[in-house]
């Protein structure tokens, strides 16, 4: 008798946690071992990834509108419902919820640049994670400094 009360109530959230998962699709060079641990970051995280490993990561850097000096080894677009989000580089996914959430006015992406030590997929045994930027972008180019993180977490 429960399993039939609960029967038409799973039916009727399943649709709503399918569309709940943010998901990410992600392009990578073949030769770089760090950005697959940020896509299992992603997943981890409860992220549906689509993991694309390519010879060029340029044409959807330029696609997604990436400014040439927030370059790191992997880019990736993110959809939330009807929100969309370009990322650049190891970027946590805690910064890329919050960003979905409520970004500034006109931010079109989101970046970590370089690769600190710590971000996810870069962790090193023995090392404390750096303190770095989460750097913000608009469609113009223009950027600043959003948000500080140490690893994945904010500073």
């Amino acid at each position: 008798m429960i399993v039939r009360r609960a029967l038409p109530l799973l039916v009727l959230a399943t649709p709503a946690l399918a569309q709940a998962a943010p998901r990410a699709e992600s392009w990578r060079d073949p030769n770089c071992g760090c950005c697959g641990g940020w896509v299992e970051h992603l997943r981890a995280e409860g992220f549906a990834v689509t993991d694309r490993v390519v010879p060029s990561v340029g044409p959807y850097r330029r696609m997604l509108g990436t400014p040439g000096d927030l370059l790191s080894c992997h880019a990736a677009r993110i959809m939330a419902g009807d929100a969309a989000l370009a990322v650049e580089g190891h970027v946590p996914a805690h910064a890329i919820r919050r960003a979905l959430a409520g970004r500034p006015a006109g931010v079109v992406g989101i970046a970590v640049p370089a690769m600190p030590v710590g971000t996810p997929g870069m962790e090193v045994p023995g090392r404390e994670p750096e303190v770095y930027d989460v750097v913000a972008w608009r469609a113009d180019g223009s950027h600043f400094p959003w948000m500080r993180m140490r690893g994945a977490r904010p500073a």
